[in-house]
Order: C-alpha cells, then structure tokens, then sequence
C-alpha cells in the first residue's frame, strides 16, 4: 500500500478520534439539580437559558424538597441541591450533603391561601377552611417545605376546636408544591395552604386569598448550594452564579417571585421572621 495512504489514514483515525474525544467531554459537561418544586416554573426557564449560553445539560429532578434530598443521599449523587424552604436545606447542612460555603438566597416567598379561580366557596380566612364541607389539602408536612408552613399556621392560629374541624376537612396531603397547586387547578378540593405565587402558575384556574397578617408565622427564601456529592464544582458554582445575576433574577421576577424579603413584607403587610426551621407536632406524621 502506498505510504502516503497509510499516514493520511492514520491521520484519519487520530481526527476521529479526538472529535469522539470531544463529544465525550462535551457530553460529561452538565448538571444534576435537586430541587424542591416551589421554583418549578422559573428554574425550568433559567436553565434552558444556562444550557444555551453554556453548551451544557441541566437535568432537573423536582418534588418535595424532603423527598428530593432523601434521593440525593442514597443516590450519593447530584451537583447541586435548591429545595423550597430553609428548613430543609438546613437538614441537608447538618448532614453534609451541601457545602455551607456556597449557600445562596434565590427568591422569597409568602404562605398564602389558594382556592379555585372565582372563589366558589367565598373562601375568606384561614377559619373559613374549618367550616363544614370544605375540601381542603396541604402539602405533606415531613417532606415538602408549603406543607410545614401551613402546619405551623394551623398550629399557632386556630383554636383546638377548630384544628380539629381543620383536620377533618383535611382530604390528603400531596407530595410535593407542585401537585398541590394541581389540586386546585383540577378541582379536586376547594383551597389549599399553599404559596401566594401558585396564581400565577396557573391563572386561568387558580385564585390566591392573603392570609391575616397575624397568620403568617414567617416569610419563606428558596436557598440553593453545591451538593457535596458533586463532580463539577465550578459547573455547579457558575449555575447559582447565572440564577443569582441580574439576568436570572429577571426570570423569577418574571414569574412574580419576591425578590427581597421586604417585597414579601409589602404583600403581606409587615415584617416577619424570615427562614429558620419548624419541627411538626407527631400528630400531623404518616396520614
């Protein structure tokens, strides 16, 4: 065979080489994001974004940030973890499964009554949700962020006659922020404790009721860090970056996310403790 046929095919084969050497690193190149889906909407926006402007895959695992995180650990994988409250981000801190170091505030949030579009039941107050009749849902308290909100709420507002009656209008919990916005959205119970934003996500169906100043316990912040089971830190570092930059705040805004903490004081009327933890009461586990 000809020498020069032999070097140009060899030439060949290192090219071919190298190009699936590059769409293998090409391919190695992205992110598995933990996320509670209270953010659903705006982070599914940001992250065709970041895909765009990086050439990387952002694969997105929603549900209740409990749940998430439960997946998280035993799959001993994952880049980054973005649950819907603190309460749960500070479960993954104190076992490891985040760097404390990279922790950032993405949005604020404000518990909120939701029923459906028209308010059909004149659903007016968080006492109207014990009164007879009325189908009522909350998100599963052990494992989505909303659902330890609206226990607390319950707990620290409603007398024990009507906690009682509460609970008996109380026709299941769901499992993740998502699935209790569709609760309403399918008429499937009559309101909902769920976050003022749900409105917006489905506005042709979903209707928000502000609680009482008085019944709003605390504000809640979506915080997202660097899950310690990561393979891509600065990957991982430069994605909170984007959603932290001008340009993706812009996204959340859009989708009428709280900025700061004093947007959430301002819809609700006065200030509040922001984030920390609440433990529920035994009674409210396994129903």
């Amino acid at each position: 065979m000809d020498r020069r046929v032999i070097v140009s095919a060899w030439f060949l084969v290192l090219s071919l080489a190298s190009l699936f050497h590059g769409i293998d690193a090409h391919a190695a190149e992205r992110l598995l994001v933990f996320a509670g889906a209270a953010s659903k909407p705006p982070t599914e926006e940001a992250a065709r974004v970041f895909e765009k402007k990086n050439g990387v895959k952002v694969e997105l695992v929603f549900g209740g940030s409990g749940f998430v995180l439960s997946q998280m650990i035993l799959g001993k994988q994952g880049d980054i973890y973005f649950p819907g409250s603190s309460d749960f981000m500070e479960i993954a801190k104190k076992k490891g499964q985040v760097l404390p170091e990279t922790e950032r505030r993405i949005v604020y949030l404000a518990p909120a009554i939701n029923v459906q579009k028209g308010n059909p039941k004149k659903i007016r107050s968080l006492r109207d949700l014990a009164k007879p009749g009325i189908r009522v849902a909350i998100a599963n308290p052990e494992g989505v962020c909303v659902g330890l909100y609206a226990v607390e709420i319950v707990e620290r507002t409603l007398s024990p006659a009507e906690k009682s009656a509460f609970r008996r209008n109380l026709l299941n919990y769901t499992e993740s922020c998502e699935k209790t916005a569709t609760a309403i959205s399918l008429k499937a119970v009559d309101a909902v404790i769920g976050w003022g934003v749900f409105q917006y996500w489905d506005p042709e169906r979903i209707e928000t009721v502000p609680l009482a100043k008085h019944e709003i316990q605390r504000v809640g912040y979506i915080p997202i860090a660097v899950s310690s089971h990561t393979k891509n830190r600065p990957l991982a570092q430069k994605f909170i970056d984007f959603l932290s930059s001008p340009e993706g705040a812009s996204i959340f805004r859009k989708h009428h996310y709280f900025m700061t903490s004093d947007e959430a004081f301002a819809w609700i009327g006065g200030k509040k403790p922001v984030g920390g933890e609440y433990t529920i009461p035994r009674e409210w586990s396994g129903k």
